[in-house]
């Protein structure tokens, strides 16, 4: 207790930063006083410590002299619930700018060993490789000057379900298990559908993967609006016309060309994550519904959701960049667009944490202290995204930094 005392030691503009007021907020749910002040000195080394935010570097920079033991024992074996934070943090961004969309993320964290939870060698589709890491689905509040991760889960490789000495080292939870993206997805969703977070359309890039519908179905059986990107080779289904003989299934990528082919498009400029303006053809055109579902759970509506393909092909390009599925109707290809381009903008959240905030810092092994890490990591930008969103929308802060 003595060691943490040194924190209320510390400098004037220290204490007065407003960070003691957010943590003593953010950290309300903690049920000791000592796991609220080892919460604080963790923030403040992932937002002002130099090199790697270890938990040598965090006390020595941010008590003055290294206490390892109490703060990895906070971080990996204290039992303090990070959902209780995670919510805090997303109701209380989302009462200051209410979220364009949500967005998730695939985030790699690259590992020399093999006793890390969660760890493997496997296909990092972001990356386009195979690596030795973990795996996680971040799930971000997007707004237009960025992005806020609120929410994580780790994605298990299969080979964790059966090896009980990796499975007990890493403190693993019996119920966690291997399970598709989609659950991953659709369970983190279910989370963050009890908070007091507005809805807003749902932004993902499923451009790996074959089958689409099992994640469509769930997002429409939730009454949510959605814009996923789909590869070349993902099959959809396709309505056939009155009197026509029926197609079936075909590659999204081949029933874009054939869009592109034969219709001119709309002509629309958006803007790219680097600021730069580009101009291309929209194109959309009308999927099979997806299946019936309970009009309760959609809000009233009956019958099939509404699909519809949408093609983004920029001019001079032989082929179409982007084509997503999305439940918004073909007129609305302007707010389609807008999507698209905030799409540019939803993976910056995860970039910042990683460049910034220490993300990929975590040494523990433990399933627990991996979501606490990743979940002060987020409190930690959250912090500094609140006073951008509070500068944004307060002139006269602007004007007196002028």
């Amino acid at each position: 207790m003595a060691t943490i005392a040194h924190l209320r030691e510390a400098p004037a503009r220290e204490r007065h930063d407003g960070l003691s007021d957010y943590c003593r907020e953010l950290f309300a749910c903690f049920a000791r006083t000592d796991q609220r002040r080892w919460g604080e000195v963790y923030l403040r080394g992932l937002l002002h410590a130099s090199g790697r935010r270890t938990p040598a570097n965090i006390t020595e920079q941010v008590l003055g002299r290294r206490v390892v033991q109490p703060i990895q024992q906070f971080v990996s074996q204290s039992t303090w619930d990070c959902d209780g934070v995670r919510r805090h943090l997303a109701e209380r961004v989302s009462a200051l700018s209410a979220p364009q969309a949500w967005a998730f993320d695939e985030v790699a964290f690259q590992k020399n060993g093999t006793r890390s939870v969660g760890v493997a060698r496997q296909f990092v589709p972001s990356a386009g490789r195979t690596m030795n890491c973990q795996l996680a689905l971040a799930t971000s509040l997007v707004h237009a000057e960025g992005s806020l991760p609120v929410n994580w889960r780790l994605l298990l490789p299969r080979e964790w379900d059966t090896d009980q000495d990796l499975r007990a080292q890493a403190h693993l939870p019996e119920e966690q298990r291997h399970r598709s993206r989609d659950d991953y997805l659709l369970e983190s969703l279910d989370q963050i559908l009890e908070w007091d977070v507005p809805r807003a359309p749902v932004l993902a890039d499923w451009s790996h993967g074959q089958d689409i519908e099992p994640l469509l179905s769930g997002l429409e059986q939730r009454g949510l609006s959605y814009l996923i990107a789909v590869g070349v080779g993902t099959q959809l289904t396709v309505p056939t016309p009155p009197g026509r003989t029926p197609v079936g299934r075909m590659p999204a990528g081949e029933l874009a060309r054939a869009l592109g082919n034969r219709s001119p498009g709309t002509v629309l400029g958006w803007q790219e994550g680097t600021g730069r303006v580009r101009h291309s053809r929209f194109m959309a055109t009308a999927l099979l519904g997806g299946p019936v579902v309970p009009p309760t759970r959609l809000s009233g509506i009956r019958g099939r959701a509404p699909r519809n393909l949408v093609v983004e092909w920029p001019f001079g390009r032989p082929q179409p960049r982007t084509q997503w599925v999305t439940n918004l109707t073909s007129d609305r290809l302007t707010e389609v667009a807008a999507l698209a381009a905030l799409r540019h903008s939803s993976g910056t959240g995860c970039e910042r944490l990683q460049r910034h905030y220490g993300l990929a810092d975590f040494e523990g092994r433990s399933f627990r202290g991996w979501h606490h890490h990743v979940t002060l990591a987020s409190a930690a930008l959250g912090f500094h995204t609140l006073q951008e969103l509070e500068f944004a929308r307060r002139p006269e802060l602007r004007s007196e930094v002028g």
